[in-house]
């Protein structure tokens, strides 16, 4: 039998680089493009994916719809050429409104195969839009929507920023109440960051406050779940039946290929990433930036962090099955964080509630902390 995999295609074009983003991404690179889909191409040709299936694909970036649909679907036939490709597989494309509202290019794309879309809306107001850098509108975004809609997709994510500069608790309210209008399945909230070496860093005395941030943070799931929603990971909210397979690999240690430059792979015992360079892979010299073979203690501190930041939590009884430890050691810890209201133990699994999330950097980090300890310990006897 097949295991299951995930495969990731990064696309690193986008028609302007947003005032916050970190990610690798090269705006006006339009002359490449086709290039860069026979590097593609090649690259995934040279992989062996003896003995797995993709139950997912997903095209992230960048802004992989400003690739074009055919270009994007000659990529999924590449894929499905170099590996089986299951039949209820969740195959997404990421997209930004202004390159995503046209009928035509989606029915394209939903010929093709793809049966998701995750749109990147980030606000409903279009003067925070433009302070962000983003190149559309929020009549960009219903257009796109409906277009969607039209083409036969059936699933539809919207990714929202709050956080940002000059934002009040009420203008984020009023544009988490805008996305649910528009009736996606799945929702992608995160707290704008400032990461240093954008443009955002010089302004990032402009951004609201820890303290508003928090508030933003609990007022989204506490909407969210008024609304029938479900949290499944920190910052991902989903209707029932609605989450995300391609992210759950990453919070459930499942294993994913990623393939052009700067991807991330986990895949067959071995974590790595591809050189954050385009003009290196075009040449056929896409080499790893990183990689390392991960051990069994450091996959275990893995399902600790990620089983964390999910809803699902933390099964004591897996945890003993799978790496042979008493979970009992951190019983004493977790149980404080229940009493301050930072965690519940329910249904056998320990999770963390909504403000629990807010600060569980902090709550992971002591946990690690215990578990190398007690490796530690345990070693030496």
């Amino acid at each position: 039998m097949s295991k299951p995999l995930g495969i990731y295609i990064h696309v690193p074009f986008c028609k302007q680089k947003c005032i916050y983003c970190d990610f690798y991404s090269l705006p006006c690179q339009e002359d490449r493009m086709d290039d860069y889909v026979s590097a593609l191409q090649g690259q995934l040709a040279e992989a062996d994916f003896s003995g797995y299936a993709a139950d997912s694909v997903y095209f992230g970036g960048g802004t992989p719809s400003y690739l074009g649909p055919r270009r994007l679907a000659r990529l999924l036939e590449a894929v499905a050429d170099v590996c089986p490709v299951t039949a209820d597989a969740e195959i997404t494309f990421e997209a930004n409104p202004d390159s995503a509202g046209e009928p035509k290019g989606l029915s394209v794309l939903r010929k093709a195969g793809f049966n998701r879309i995750s749109l990147g809306m980030q606000s409903a107001d279009d003067l925070e839009l433009k302070a962000l850098g983003r190149v559309h509108t929020m009549a960009q975004v219903q257009k796109a929507v409906d277009a969607a809609r039209r083409a036969g997709f059936e699933n539809f994510s919207l990714d929202l920023i709050y956080g940002l500069p000059g934002q009040t608790l009420a203008r984020w309210r009023e544009n988490l109440a805008a996305a649910v209008a528009l009736g996606p399945e799945h929702l992608s909230c995160y707290g704008l960051k400032a990461e240093e070496g954008t443009p955002l860093y010089a302004r990032r005395d402009t951004l609201p406050g820890e303290d508003l941030q928090a508030d933003m943070y609990l007022e989204t799931t506490n909407f969210l779940e008024s609304q029938g929603w479900r949290q499944y990971e920190i910052s991902n909210f989903a209707r029932p039946g609605w989450e995300s397979r391609h992210n759950l690999k990453y919070w459930t240690l499942g294993e994913y290929a990623g393939f052009g430059p700067g991807a991330h792979s986990d895949f067959r015992g071995v974590r790595y990433a591809w050189a954050r360079d385009l003009d290196a892979f075009l040449r056929g010299d896409g080499r790893c930036s990183a990689s390392e073979e991960v051990s069994p203690a450091e996959r275990e501190r893995e399902w600790l962090m990620l089983g964390l930041r999910t809803a699902r939590g933390l099964d004591p009884a897996v945890y003993k099955e799978r790496f042979g430890q008493r979970f009992g050691q951190f019983l004493p810890f977790l149980e404080r964080c229940e009493a301050a209201g930072y965690a519940r133990f329910e249904e056998s699994r320990w999770r963390l509630t909504p403000r629990g999330f807010l600060v569980s950097n902090s709550i992971i980090g002591e946990l690690l902390a215990q578990q190398e300890h007690f490796a530690t310990s345990f070693g030496k006897d």
